[in-house]
């Protein structure tokens, strides 16, 4: 079992001044998940190296026992620091991908072409396509077999939009996820704000949040195991 996991290169928060990257639950949950179900991980990034974490995430109020875990697991954050280049890999070498959220890929891996054609080639070859939070984004672009918009009537969660509004930060994405999934034709689903959430339709997994992250994994685990 082999598990390419996508994160973000982009640090900036907009306009805002502030800083953001990858949510650290976002990736950790995952991470020890598929680790500890004895899967072989892979890291990429459009840029390669040290991805950037954002800070909110490493907050004291955002820690959870696998965040706990990583920031103690010097083989981890070796791994963390060394991430492949997203044009260094090919789907044909991993049974699935997963994309941790965080505000950063709404920036880097909407349009980035490199990922697009991941995506679509571990899409026609059935192979579970995951993703997490704002990490859904990663998929508006994405065509399947026939040219179409992969979400376009496809059971679909993502970060809603009372969610951004929660963080203040309606203004400064690029889009709201919510409303572009609906626009796209996606079945789009959510739960209350900050509740666990994860959505499967066929090799599509998705979650609304980062409370989402361990159970959007443990369906890819049970995906890649049935």
């Amino acid at each position: 079992m082999k598990i390419l996991m996508v994160l973000t290169s982009h640090d900036k928060l907009g306009d805002s001044g502030h800083k953001t990257g990858f949510w650290a639950e976002e990736f950790a949950a995952p991470y020890y998940l598929f680790k500890d179900a004895g899967a072989e991980i892979a890291l990429a990034s459009p840029l390669g190296g040290q991805p950037p974490i954002d800070p909110n995430s490493q907050q004291e109020d955002a820690q959870t026992p696998a965040t706990v875990r990583l920031f103690e697991d010097e083989a981890a954050l070796e791994q963390l620091a060394t991430t492949l280049k997203l044009n260094e890999v090919d789907a044909d070498d991993y049974d699935a991908i997963f994309y941790p959220g965080g505000h950063g890929p709404l920036w880097d891996l909407v349009n980035n072409e490199v990922s697009l054609q991941l995506i679509e080639k571990f899409w026609r070859q059935g192979k579970p396509v995951a993703a997490v939070c704002h990490a859904p984004a990663v998929l508006v672009n994405a065509k399947d077999q026939q040219g179409e918009t992969l979400v376009k009537g496809k059971k679909v969660s993502g970060f809603t939009n009372s969610e951004e509004a929660g963080v203040g930060l309606t203004e400064v994405v690029p889009f709201l996820l919510e409303d572009k999934l609906k626009e796209l034709g996606a079945n789009y689903q959510k739960t209350e704000d900050w509740a666990s959430l994860a959505v499967v339709d066929g090799n599509l997994i998705t979650g609304q949040n980062p409370a989402s992250s361990e159970a959007v994994a443990r369906e890819l685990i049970n995906r890649l195991q049935s």
